[in-house]
This record gives C-alpha cells, sequence and structure tokens, in this order.
C-alpha cells in the first residue's frame, strides 16, 4: 500500500471518527486514541486476524435461541408437509414413510408448527421488552433496528455500482445491512401467511364461522400455504444459505447463528459503521486495532497523513 492510497483510505473514515468523538464527549486523551485508530483504512479487513467462530458481539443469546428454533421447525415443517402436498409424486411416500406414514407426518407438522409460532411470540417479546428497555436507558438506537431506512436504498445503490467497479468501496453499513432487512421482512410476511392459512386449515369449522364463502377460502388457504412454503424452501437453499455460508469469505460455515459472533473481518467489510461503535466501546479492540495499524507502517495519529 503505497503512501497516496493510505492517506486516501484514511480519509474515507476520518469524518465518522470526528463525529463519534464529538457525541460521545470523550476526553482529550481518549480523544487522540479514537481518533488515532479511527483513521484505519476501510479495506483493512483483508489484513486482519479472524477467529472463525467470532471476535466481536453481534446477537444476543435470546436472538441465538430463536434463530435455533427457525432452523428446527423449517426443517421439520418442510420435510413433512411438502411430502404430504405433493403425495401423488413418486419420491413423496418415501419421505412420509420416514416419519412413520401420513396420519404421523400431520402430527409432527403440527406440532413444529406450534413450536414455530411459540418462536415467534418469544421473538416478538424479545423485540418489545428490549425496546422498551433501550427507549428508558436512552440507548435505543434506529440504526441498530432491522427498520427499513432510506439510507439502505441508498447503500443498495452503492453496492451496486461497487460491485461493477464504479466505487472504491463498499458503503459504510450499519449492524443490519439492505438484504438482511429485506430477508428479515420477508420472513415476517411468510410466517404471517402460513400461520394464517396453516390455522384455517387446521380448524376449517372456525374458519367457516368467520369468514364467508368457506369453500373458496378453504381452497385459497391450502394454496397460499404451500406456494408459501416452496418459495421459503427455494429462498433459503438459494439465497440466504449462499449468502450467509457459501458466500466468499464465510465458506464453509458462519458460525454466528451458534456463537452469537461476528468476524473482524466480515464487521469491517459489510457493517463498517457497528465495527466504529465497537472501536469505540471495547478497548481490546481499539488496542487490537492500533498494533495492527504499526505493524502496517501506519501512523497512529493522521492516517499516514
Amino acid at each position: 500500500m503505497d503512501a497516496e492510497e493510505r492517506h486516501y483510505m484514511a480519509r474515507a473514515v476520518q469524518e465518522i471518527v470526528k463525529e463519534i468523538v464529538t457525541d460521545t464527549g470523550t476526553g482529550e486523551v481518549d480523544r487522540a486514541e479514537v481518533e488515532g485508530v479511527g483513521t484505519v483504512p476501510r479495506d483493512i479487513y483483508k489484513s486482519v486476524k479472524s477467529d472463525p467462530l467470532g471476535d466481536l458481539p453481534r446477537y444476543s443469546i435470546h436472538i441465538v435461541i430463536q434463530h435455533m428454533i427457525t432452523i428446527i421447525t423449517f426443517v421439520i415443517l418442510a420435510a413433512t408437509g411438502l411430502p404430504l402436498h405433493f403425495s401423488h409424486v413418486f419420491w413423496a411416500p418415501s419421505v412420509i414413510s420416514l416419519f412413520g406414514g401420513p396420519d404421523s407426518a400431520r402430527i409432527i407438522h403440527r406440532a413444529a408448527a406450534c413450536l414455530m409460532v411459540f418462536g415467534g411470540v418469544y421473538h416478538l417479546l424479545t423485540i418489545i421488552l428490549g425496546t422498551l428497555a433501550k427507549t428508558r436507558t436512552r440507548k435505543f438506537d434506529i440504526k441498530k433496528t432491522q427498520i427499513p431506512r432510506l439510507k439502505d436504498l441508498h447503500d443498495l445503490m452503492h453496492d451496486i455500482r461497487y460491485f461493477m467497479g464504479r466505487e472504491p468501496y463498499r458503503p459504510k453499513m450499519e449492524k443490519f445491512m439492505y438484504k438482511q432487512k429485506l430477508h428479515y421482512l420477508a420472513i415476517l410476511w411468510g410466517n404471517f401467511v402460513l400461520i394464517t392459512a396453516g390455522s384455517m386449515l387446521l380448524f376449517p369449522e372456525t374458519a367457516s364461522k368467520i369468514l364467508p364463502a368457506p369453500s373458496l377460502f378453504q381452497n385459497l388457504a391450502r394454496l397460499m400455504h404451500a406456494d408459501e412454503a416452496i418459495m421459503a424452501v427455494i429462498i433459503i437453499v438459494f439465497w440466504h444459505w449462499f449468502n450467509v455460508h457459501l458466500a466468499p469469505g464465510r465458506f464453509p460455515l458462519q458460525w454466528t447463528f451458534i456463537t452469537g459472533k461476528i468476524t473482524r473481518e466480515h464487521q469491517i467489510e459489510e457493517h463498517f459503521m457497528e465495527y466504529l461503535n465497537n472501536l469505540k466501546e471495547i478497548p481490546e479492540e481499539r488496542e487490537y486495532m492500533k498494533n495492527l495499524l504499526r505493524e502496517k507502517g501506519l501512523s497512529s495519529k493522521g492516517g499516514g497523513q
């Protein structure tokens, strides 16, 4: 890395670091330290050492548990539901036999559905109670949530330009980037459709008392439930699995869903603003980055300017 390139990359984050120092009101000693570390080049992730199991906090234990519930229920629901729906296809009877036949498969499917509903309620309570607690302590920050913002659209356009070679760096993204928010909203909608349609199929008498044209709505519920399940399987297998585990730098497995931690490299590359927060809040991470900058011949102040 030559001096000109070093100077350019250092200036890319200098403004953000000044904002952090201003917002936190740190003392002069801490101010100099944060400014020095904050001039880290944005492509430094290519040089950092990362533990595959994760270096920095990403998810709470509640989110880890909820994700495990989602994984377990998704696999069971797909493995039992799709063969029941496509019972006329050659492979379906063999799969159904693994669960002890159609009747057993239906019971297992419904039990997994109940567990999925429990996971959804658990997640909703976690979000509500966590938001209330952070609001009371004035620690709530909408930038750290899954709520879509205009910045996400800007990040998407910036990322497209980056992958087309028209931007030198990826956008400065928050804890959750645009595609993660899109996937999260898709899961919320998918769960709503599956639970609503599934409940109508499970309790047809109750549904017929509430809705007009029972036969029409039963057929509609059956269609919605099956099509949403098929789409969910396709998205999980061909989009989510690749983006999370098979993408370059993540293969063969990203351990965040188990450890609740993210690798240093990954966070700097795709969640740069969150990494700057960690530089401010985690002294050990500041010290690590300072030592790395010294190893790379970068000045501890001014980013080599």
